[in-house]
């Protein structure tokens, strides 16, 4: 693609990045059919390659952006699954990232969707505040009739999202919590922030397993949101404070002795903290310890996966079906590990067909876009409901709560299930829902309904074998 930015422009060092990145898109149109939105809307300039033009029209231009622009790289899930059929491998993630951050900067946007995203900022990524905003939710429903129609149309999803009761107290996280295995080393657990609150099950389960595996756990307090959830809205500058607090609190720990990783549980979050030293590249301090962060971090089912478990001391036989989170799928390209994992623990893993498409959740996108988010999650959900699944096991907090919200079946996080056979509690999603045991292996769904055995790995059919990825998904 050719571009025109001034000289003054390219001077810029984040222009200068778009530019290299735009210049790199040839147009193929690979992209196109693994997109999401253009898979349901329809136009191009819903697809990435429509995006990347429309980008490089308003850097181009600079200033604030035509409204139609910034309507269609909202509409964008950051789902990156043009990247895995792109045949160059265009940086589109890093240029809507820019993209955001420009839109942020000088666009004024309607008030009321001003009000839902300052709110989102202010709230998700700390946890004491999120738990007061869900308490208060019942109310907020109620007061929903005396506000504004437009305010009350941006208030709703988030409210609907909202559990209809308050998520059970957090377990003791900040601080030490030693190996109960033989000892084999020590890891750093990034706690997170809404997950913390929606779902605190997920890391006191993957501190049980890390314990089981022989590795102390450090869970440094000072260590909080990744950052992701700002980011993608175009707000930078937070994004990138919440990134250097991280690397700070996590590099002191690395100063008090050696650290085998730093996992992470949220898949969301993992791929942006594993892109530390992408984002912090500049930064004159903290450059190197942040590029030190990224090549430590691992997501909790590939770290497990790499340092092996014992034998699963109660085997579960349930058959699960396994979504793969656009965070982990896309942009980690870790899908063996959870697999793998599940599959020694007894667990006979069902393939979802259109294993590329987002569910809709994308961080918060499911708040600020919520009538594509709905299609999406329906459309995961019909899937789900055809593997004949009696379980979902979803790696990212943020697609347990989408799915299901839109499905039938339990959605429960992969660590929760591990613990569960290793000797840890029943996951909360599994209480009161009965489970048969599958007393043989079944045939794994794939998604172009024909039926093949998982491999002793529990791994997915290869495309070749009707699998239904695309080569080179995450």
């Amino acid at each position: 693609m050719k571009t025109s930015f001034t000289l003054q422009q390219l001077a810029d060092p984040a222009i200068a990045d778009a530019d290299a990145i735009l210049r790199s898109c040839e147009h193929f149109g690979f992209c196109t059919a693994g997109c999401p939105t253009y898979v349901l809307l329809g136009d191009e300039n819903d697809a990435p390659r429509g995006r990347i033009d429309l980008i490089r029209e308003m850097l181009e231009d600079g200033g604030a952006p035509k409204p139609k622009t910034v309507a269609h790289l909202d509409r964008c899930l950051s789902c990156m699954s043009c990247m895995t059929t792109c045949a160059i491998r265009v940086d589109y993630r890093h240029l809507i990232d820019r993209a955001r951050a420009h839109v942020e900067t000088h666009h004024r946007r309607p008030w009321d969707e001003r009000l839902v995203r300052a709110l989102l900022a202010a709230v998700l990524p700390h946890p004491s505040r999120f738990r007061v905003a869900l308490a208060l939710a019942p109310i907020g429903r109620r007061a929903l009739a005396l506000a504004p129609a437009g305010l009350a149309a941006r208030l709703r999803p988030l409210l609907a999202l909202a559990p209809a009761t308050p998520p059970a107290p957090e377990p003791r996280v900040p601080g030490e919590h030693p190996a109960t295995a033989p000892r084999r080393g020590r890891v750093l657990l990034l706690a997170g922030c809404a997950q913390r609150v929606l779902a605190p099950s997920i890391n006191a389960a993957t501190i049980r397993m890390l314990n089981r595996a022989g590795f102390d756990v450090t869970v440094p307090p000072e260590a909080g949101c990744c950052g992701s959830l700002e980011l993608h809205m175009g707000r930078e500058a937070p994004a990138m404070a919440a990134a250097r607090a991280n690397v700070r609190a996590w590099t002191a720990e690395l100063g008090r002795g050696e650290v085998a990783a730093i996992v992470v549980n949220a898949s969301g979050c993992g791929s942006t903290v594993k892109d530390y030293g992408h984002l912090l590249k500049r930064d004159p301090v903290l450059a190197d310890a942040a590029a030190r962060i990224g090549t430590l971090a691992r997501d909790a089912c590939e770290f497990l996966a790499e340092v092996g478990l014992p034998d699963a001391p109660q085997p579960r036989r349930h058959v699960a079906a396994i979504h793969d989170p656009c965070s982990l799928r896309n942009v980690q390209r870790v899908t063996d590990a959870p697999r793998a994992l599940l599959a020694g623990a007894g667990f006979v893993l069902r393939e979802i067909p259109e294993a590329h498409f987002c569910c809709g959740s994308a961080g918060t996108y499911n708040l600020l876009e919520p009538e594509i988010a709905r299609r999406l999650g329906e459309r995961k959900a019909a899937h789900v409901a055809g593997t004949g699944a009696q379980l979902v096991a979803a790696a990212n907090v943020g697609c347990v709560v989408q799915i299901g919200a839109h499905s039938t079946l339990p959605v429960v996080h992969p660590v929760e299930l591990l613990d569960w056979a290793w000797g840890g509690p029943r996951p909360a999603a599994l209480e009161g829902v009965v489970l048969d045991e599958v007393a043989a292996p079944v045939a794994a769904h794939t998604a172009s309904g024909d039926a093949s055995a998982t491999g002793p790995a529990g791994a997915p059919p290869s495309p070749a074998d009707g699998g239904g990825a695309s080569s080179g998904f995450w």
